[in-house]
Order: C-alpha cells, then structure tokens, then sequence
C-alpha cells in the first residue's frame, strides 16, 4: 500500500517536449479570435463614415436647392421692379403730355395753313423735339386701313375705289408712349360701295369664263 503525501495533487505526466507545441498553439489562437473583432471595428467604421457622407450630400443638395430657389425668386423680384419702373414712368409721362395734346394740335393745324413762322415756328420745333425725346409718338395716315383699336371714326362714307374700311382722312393725329395709346387717331372712312364687291366678283368670273371659252388669254 502506497502512502499519499497530505498537500499535493497528482497531475498526469506530460511530455516535455509537447510544451512549446502546446504554446505555439495557444498563440495562434489568440490571434485568430483577435482579427475578426478588429475587421468589424473597422466595417462598422466605414458604415459610420458613409452614412454621415450620405447625410451631407443630402443636407448640400437641400441647400443649393434653397440657393437657387433664392436666386430665381431674386431675378423674378428684379424683372418685376423693373418692369413696374417703366410702366410708371410710361404713365406719369402720359399724364404729362396728354396735357400738350391740344397745343400740339394747334401746332399741326398753323404747319398746314403755312402760318408756323418766326419765333413761332422755333418754340413749336423745341416743343416737338422735347416731346419726342419723352416718347410721344404720331400716327395715323390716310389710306391705311381701319383699326378700331388705335382709330376713333367720327366721318363715315362709301367709296367706290375701296375693297376695306379706309381712312381716307385724317381728323386728328393719333400719340401713343411705346405700346400704350394716349389718344386714337380721329379719322374719317370709308367702306366699299354696296354691292360694288359683288359686281366686281361677277366681273371677274365673266372674263374667266370668257378665257376659258376662247382657250385662255392671247398670248402676245
């Protein structure tokens, strides 16, 4: 019978040659287990990075979206404020000259009846450039057709020699300041004689009708 010594463990013989094969072991191991908590850090980095790099593209559109938003209501704003600049001044200006108006027709009539001389004749000129430089524009010629939209008939007659409603007479100038008419041409027309057109019509068919009969027009 074998006496166990009190205070030691019996351990199982190894081998001393399997001590560093068993460490070498172990360490690669613990190099195994440690790579793949390192590649996961840096995958959950890079998650990280491109997700803040998607929040800054999409913050960087909204706000060149909101700059060009700014920048075309600005070119609205400015068109608009220019636009409304001319039209006033159009209006004023109108104001203004609709009251020359008369003066300018007493001019015209003393130009017609050769009475627009001397000293006259100066001031009348500088009134004329003055105004044009503002400008106030004269229309309306006899033998243009009729446009109620500028004329203002006052005479009305049928002629012969007409094949639409003419002005064949000029009452009064009309102004206008750019698109906008102070006064209408006041004029006098004319409307083709009735049933003129119709024998004119008429007319024509028998000569055609005539030519067709003798093979055409002569030829020279």
């Amino acid at each position: 019978m074998t006496e166990e010594t009190p205070g030691f463990d019996e351990k199982p013989d190894v081998p001393s040659d399997a001590a560093p094969e068993d460490a070498a072991q172990a360490e690669s191991a613990d190099k195994a287990g440690s790579a793949p908590a390192g590649d996961v850090s840096d995958n959950n980095k890079n998650v990280s990075l491109a997700a803040q790099l998607d929040q800054a593209r999409a913050a960087l559109n909204e706000r060149t979206a909101d700059l060009q938003r700014l920048q075309a209501e600005y070119q609205n704003y400015r068109r608009r404020v220019e636009r409304d600049r001319v039209t006033v001044k159009e209006i004023a200006a109108a104001n203004i000259l609709s009251e020359l108006l008369p003066t300018l027709d007493d001019i015209g009539r003393a130009r017609e009846h050769g009475e627009l001389v001397g000293g006259f004749k100066s001031v009348a000129e500088s009134l004329e450039t003055v105004i044009a430089k503002l400008g106030l524009q004269q229309f309306g010629k006899e033998g243009e057709p009729f446009d109620p939209t500028i004329h203002e008939a006052l005479m009305h007659s049928y002629a012969p020699d007409v094949t639409e409603t003419t002005c064949v007479a000029i009452l009064q100038p009309g102004y206008r300041i750019g698109e906008r008419t102070i006064r209408p041409a006041r004029v006098a027309v004319a409307e083709p004689q009735p049933g003129a057109q119709n024998a004119k019509s008429a007319a024509e068919e028998d000569t055609k009708a005539s030519d067709e009969e003798s093979g055409g027009p002569d030829e020279g």
